[in-house]
């Protein structure tokens, strides 16, 4: 009896081993899908698929690359000159070919040239540029292709929470477009001059080198701020991107069209950086000199000798305490061209009062 029971597992052993062996050729034998598969079926796509993909489909057209070559330069490692290319984002403004960007796209460029949906390359030539805003706009040279203007919203009347899109050409790749919502509004964002950008919308739609001068859209497609600039520590999307408000676009787009340049509201002054303040133990705006010509050199506001002796430091504007040139400026701002104001001006250890007019500075800044 042991032995036949031993027999006949010995048996059942070499049965389930050989099963084992055989099955993977019997499952690449019967199972393999050695046709294409026959595809499932599926239902519509949702509304919130629809709407997004309508939206690319018509916001799209609106999105250029933009290209610009820097002045050429020759290296020390040879004879021949090389020249910086680097690209961006830009967004068809009117039928008449007016292109809105980034001012850091282009600035510091010889050469620019915009791709345009249909593939076609056209050269462009700066209209005009708004440092203090970061924007600037193109003129396409005689495009053939049809243009496609963008739709415009508001940005006055935004709300944290609302859906948010944008197209760009991150890393150079065309007509990408991600999603995200409106994170955050009124954030202040310095520019390239000593001024802030108020207003900025703060957004978690992924945007990353090459988005620059791209849109930021509403869920219906119309524009509602310019993409800008990024917040990352290795300086691909971390989640924190700022676009400047359609409605700053719109007023300083109309300006440099029309005059080539924004007016900037002023008094003529060149400030000391907010540290260097801090380190001297001063609260308030050191005056390094005044432009000639300008409402505070015409107000007798005088700035530090040639020895670094500080004379002037303003401290209050309007009776209220100003500790920056980013304080100062937002007043002027708010004030507008024209409009006089009071200055209390400290110059050793006295405070005086001044009164100015607020004066278009923009020529005076290019002396």
């Amino acid at each position: 009896m042991p032995i036949r029971f031993l027999r006949l597992a010995i048996v059942w052993l070499l049965l389930l081993v050989s099963i084992w062996v055989v099955q993977p050729y019997v499952t690449a034998l019967w199972l393999s899908a050695s046709a294409p598969r026959t595809v499932t079926p599926r239902a519509d796509l949702a509304a919130a698929e629809q709407a997004t993909i309508r939206l690319f489909k018509e916001a799209s057209p609106s999105v250029v690359h933009v290209y610009a070559r820097g002045t050429p330069r020759t290296s020390i490692f040879s004879d021949e000159q090389e020249s910086r290319v680097q690209s961006g984002s830009g967004i068809v403004w009117d039928l008449a070919g007016h292109v809105i960007t980034n001012n850091h796209v282009i600035s510091g460029t010889a050469e620019i040239g915009v791709r345009l949906t249909s593939g076609e390359f056209v050269a462009a030539r700066v209209v005009g540029a708004a440092p203090n805003y970061d924007l600037a706009v193109l003129q396409l040279e005689r495009p053939r292709s049809a243009l496609h203007p963008i739709a415009v919203g508001r940005s006055a009347d935004l709300q944290v929470g609302q859906s948010t899109f944008a197209i760009g050409n991150p890393y150079g790749l065309d007509q990408t477009l991600t999603s995200g919502i409106v994170s955050a509004l009124g954030r202040k964002l310095p520019s390239v001059t000593a001024r802030e950008i108020k207003g900025m919308i703060q957004t978690d739609a992924p945007i990353n080198p090459g988005n620059s001068g791209g849109p930021l859209l509403d869920s219906a497609g119309r524009l509602i701020g310019v993409n800008s600039a990024i917040v990352s520590g290795s300086g691909a999307s971390a989640g924190i991107g700022f676009a400047i408000p359609v409605d700053i676009v719109n007023r300083v787009a109309a300006e440099l069209i029309r005059n080539g340049r924004v007016p900037l509201p002023g008094l003529g002054i060149v400030a000391a950086k907010q540290d260097e303040a801090t380190s001297l133990g001063i609260d308030g705006v050191i005056i390094v000199r005044t432009l000639p010509g300008s409402p505070a050199a015409q107000a007798g506001i005088e700035g530090a000798t040639e020895d670094g002796v500080i004379r002037d430091i303003i401290t209050e504007v309007n009776g209220k305490p100003v500790h920056s040139m980013e304080e100062l400026t937002s007043v002027l701002e708010d004030e507008g061209i024209g409009k006089p104001i009071e200055l209390s001006v400290e110059r050793a250890g006295r405070t005086r009062t001044v009164k100015v007019t607020i004066a278009d500075v923009s020529r005076l800044a290019q002396r």
